[in-house]
């Protein structure tokens, strides 16, 4: 049994599977040229998973993100400064890495973030 259905952004659910339908309108993200379809946030659990597209031309300056970083490009292409990315590639960067961000020609990835876990000391 689905414990959720519909288009709006799931959580994990407590039991069971949770469904998001297609559809839901693409939201602005904060960086010019990037837009994202969230589909699961939760912070409790420490996830994230977005789709985002990238604009032709777009640009983010170098960053950082606190959390697990993994990039599955679905079409098009985009560049970190270290290398290319395209349809089928899958990078995983860790908690701190810096990166930019160049699309001259546009993509669509499928992204997740993971709060990292603390080993007991």
């Amino acid at each position: 049994m689905f414990e959720a259905v519909g288009g709006d952004v799931l959580g994990v659910p407590a039991s069971g599977s949770a469904l998001r339908r297609a559809g839901g309108d693409w939201q602005e993200c904060g960086s010019p040229g990037f837009v994202i379809k969230p589909l699961l946030e939760d912070a409790q659990a420490g996830l994230r998973t977005w789709l985002m597209k990238t604009e032709p031309g777009a640009t983010a300056a170098m960053h950082e993100h606190a959390e697990i970083e993994q990039v599955y490009v679905l079409e098009g292409s985009f560049s970190d400064g270290m290398a290319t990315y395209g349809p089928g590639d899958y990078i995983v960067r860790a908690p701190g890495a810096p990166h930019l961000t160049a699309c001259p020609d546009g993509a669509l990835s499928l992204v997740m973030y993971t709060a990292p876990t603390r080993g007991e000391d």
